[in-house]
């Protein structure tokens, strides 16, 4: 934790970069017709419709190549399952489309 907090000292940039990504996500996403939750940091959820939808989604993403979480009571509210996307300050912009692309044509 120490060697990231002297990185971000050094590369503020990073952390500005990864807010970024994770804006540009949720645009997307929404603009996909998808659920987005608006990211305060590097993090973007996506409702889904139920727990075990919302299971099925995520193993369906990462049959794809694409790796999610996937949040459902009892670690979540109940009515609020999600996927959980982390932005990385590195991902391109093809990258993000594709996820993208694969969120929205597996969803449930």
């Amino acid at each position: 934790a120490l060697a990231a907090l002297r990185l971000l000292g050094r590369e503020p940039e990073r952390a500005a970069r990864a807010r970024a990504v994770a804006a540009e996500l949720h645009a997307r996403l929404t603009a996909a017709g998808l659920d987005a939750v608006r990211p305060d940091a590097a993090v973007v959820s996506v409702r889904a419709p139920s727990p075990e939808e919302a299971v099925r989604w995520a193993a369906d993403c990462r049959a794809a190549g694409l790796s999610v979480g996937c949040f459902r009571p009892p670690s979540v509210p109940d009515g609020i399952s999600r996927l959980r996307l982390t932005a990385r300050g590195d991902l391109s912009g093809d990258q993000i489309e594709r996820a993208v692309r694969v969120i929205g044509e597996t969803r449930p």
